[in-house]
């Protein structure tokens, strides 16, 4: 255990995987070969695929599910609460029984791109690519690139092993 990581005991980590400095993991799990960069924190209830690698300064949130082979981008943002508050009707302060965790899928092989931000209730679809600092409010489809604020479909993937419009 290195004093600049902060993991907690309930955290699984998988074979093979790399933690940068900075990092601050509790309640999650983490796959094989995955890599988790610098200033990261994955919160209780989220999962991280293998081979997956978490760029710095991201956030993940509990009820994000992050499947195996993707990338995600420095300084992405997950989002889990669609009307977040930080009172009751009454008043106090919110607590976990106030709210209810909406999740949030990251299908296998896709990539997101720097700066972006992921809203609750999405699904990124298989080898989906999405555009840097691009804002997703609903679900991406299997080999797309979509991009943009709100993030639109700029294209299909004709060739999702090379990642990209093979005519392009």
């Amino acid at each position: 255990m290195n004093a600049y990581q902060c993991i907690s005991d309930d955290v699984k980590l998988g074979k093979d995987v790399r933690l940068s400095q900075f990092v601050n993991l509790y309640g999650c799990e983490i796959g094989d070969e995955a890599k988790i960069g610098a200033f990261v924190e994955i919160q209780k209830n989220a999962t991280i695929g293998k081979r997956c690698k978490i760029s710095s300064h991201t956030f993940i949130c509990e009820g994000v599910v992050i499947e195996d082979n993707v990338f995600i981008g420095h300084g992405v943002t997950f989002i889990n609460d669609s009307y977040p508050r930080a009172t009751t009707c009454e008043g106090g302060l919110q607590t976990e029984g106030d709210w209810k965790v909406e999740r949030t899928f990251i299908r296998k092989g896709a990539s997101i791109g720097s700066g972006s931000t992921i809203l609750s209730n999405t699904n990124i679809g298989e080898n989906a690519i999405v555009g840097a600092g691009s804002v997703v409010t609903k679900d991406v489809p299997p080999n797309t690139i979509v991009a943009g604020n709100p993030a639109k479909v700029l294209r299909h993937i004709e060739d999702p092993a090379k990642g990209y419009d093979a005519h392009s």
